[in-house]
């Protein structure tokens, strides 16, 4: 297969069995010389060691937020992995400019897909080898946001809360034109990686879907919410919801594997 000369292959992958969902807190007016630094050096550095970086956005609502996922084979892979990447080189050389930006970086939490097919497929993607032609406006080249929704779960809904959404929600969403690229729940297998946090005690269901552009996403939201059957679908799980569902409103960088492209498998 013959590519153009600013991508790069990408390897067929099955959905990550465990992934990281990390919003950083930087330091005001910090947010692009991360994310400059974060695609030229961490992102085939860390794939080397066996993960995946599944994508990495700016906040459009929070202008010092950086968010991105990175996904693993397991828990045990993940422990791996990660202790070569924090223990390497690559890291080592670049850790002090990469902490200067920010804050805070605890912010993660842990996660599995909420059903078996429910995790991120990346086959046929490419990634851009270089980000010379990225841009900060909030509608970067890639066009279209993506949008992750965190429901918040009382303990023991998890199950239940998947299923509906499963066979209720999502279809619901794709009669509206809502592409649906991914569905998580908390995986609440011990941290396999100590040295980072991650929020051990939480209790959610994520969605994750892409919209061509802010506007389309606030039209098709609202659609949405007009629509009796997904009034109906709120209702039923509003028992299960411990407090207001986070919305993160997200454009990728230039090198995010997630964009245009992405699809939810079936």
């Amino acid at each position: 297969m013959n590519l153009p000369l600013n991508v790069a292959p990408v390897a067929a992958a099955p959905a990550s069995p465990v992934v990281e969902l990390r919003q950083y807190t930087l330091n005001p007016g910090q947010r692009e010389t991360l994310i400059a630094l974060f695609d030229r050096e961490f992102i085939e550095s860390q794939e080397a060691t066996g993960m995946t970086i599944i994508g990495q956005f700016r906040d459009l609502d929070r202008p010092d937020m950086f968010v991105w996922l990175r996904g693993f084979d397991g828990m045990d892979t993940r422990k791996e992995a990660l202790a070569a990447f924090y223990d390497g080189p690559v890291w080592a050389a670049h850790r002090d400019a990469a902490n200067a930006t920010m804050i805070d970086s605890d912010d993660v939490l842990l996660l599995k897909p909420a059903w078996p097919s429910a995790g991120f497929d990346l086959s046929g993607l490419q990634r851009p080898v270089s980000a010379e032609q990225e841009n900060s406006s909030n509608e970067n080249h890639l066009g279209g946001i993506v949008v992750i929704r965190i429901h918040h779960l009382r303990s023991g809904a998890e199950t239940e809360f998947a299923s509906r959404f499963a066979a209720e929600a999502a279809l619901i969403m794709k009669a509206h034109g809502v592409r649906l690229l991914a569905a998580f729940a908390s995986e609440h297998a011990q941290n396999s990686f100590p040295r980072l946090p991650v929020r051990a005690s939480e209790n959610v269901f994520l969605s994750i879907a892409r919209f061509d552009s802010a506007e389309a996403h606030a039209s098709q939201e609202a659609a949405l919410a007009a629509a009796p059957a997904w009034q109906s679908f709120l209702r039923a799980v509003q028992l299960d919801l411990t407090k207001p569902t986070e919305t993160l409103r997200l454009s990728p960088t230039s090198r995010s594997l997630v964009g245009a492209r992405f699809r939810m498998p079936r």
